[in-house]
């Protein structure tokens, strides 16, 4: 059975936590968005060590509640470690048959991709999703990829039959763009997480203007 995946898919960019009382704050944090009707989460750290990153893990999973489906970006053995959903690989990371032959059969796995011929090679890996972007300018990504537009998001439609995750500049005025393009879900940062302290209502916002989607 094919992934069905929530319109809203929040990436928590570690870099936007606070240093102070980090703890506490993940915790509230991570069950202010269950609260708000998030069931999606990837975790994001490109610069933590991996205790940093398993300690958050941790944090995350409990502060969750079984209420959140959570996704590891770049480590599927850590995944595995913090009893984690899945995984979420780029193109500059461990491979997709790698890292689905860490993870087993049971863990949910995607992949990104920026152009037609990473399209057509996903459709063809061992992953239940694809992210396509950046769709929109980014400022969450140093040396990002081009960008693709909203007619990058339709090509991506007509090439793979796996669910379509969007990515990149994401708003609540663009957003809704973006699913008529084609795109099963859209990925936010900076708009949900920037003003960490206002995630759970940013992100509720997203709910409620995407559910005409559904």
């Amino acid at each position: 059975m094919a992934l069905q995946l929530p319109k809203l898919y929040p990436i928590l960019d570690a870099g936007l936590l606070p240093t102070d009382r980090r703890e506490e704050f993940l915790a509230h944090l991570i069950a202010a968005l269950a609260n708000a009707g998030v069931t999606l989460l990837q975790y994001r750290n490109k610069l933590g060590p991996e205790d940093r990153i398993l300690a958050d893990a941790e944090i995350i999973r409990y502060a969750a509640d079984g209420r959140l489906t959570l996704i590891m970006n770049d480590h599927p053995h850590l995944a595995l470690q913090a009893s984690f959903d899945g995984a979420h690989v780029g193109q500059n990371d461990i491979s997709p048959q790698e890292a689905r032959k860490i993870l087993g059969p049971g863990k949910i796995l995607g992949v990104s991709t920026h152009n037609r011929l990473q399209l057509e090679a996903a459709q063809a890996q061992p992953v239940d999703y694809v992210a396509i972007g950046p769709v929109f300018p980014t400022s969450t990504k140093s040396n990002a990829d081009p960008v693709v537009g909203l007619d990058g998001v339709s090509e991506a439609r007509r090439l793979t039959a796996k669910p379509l995750v969007a990515i990149g500049g994401m708003t609540l005025a663009n957003a809704p763009q973006v699913l008529k393009a084609g795109a099963d879900s859209i990925a936010v940062i900076s708009a949900i997480f920037q003003q960490s302290d206002m995630a759970a209502t940013e992100a509720g916002k997203f709910i409620h203007a995407l559910k005409t989607f559904a």
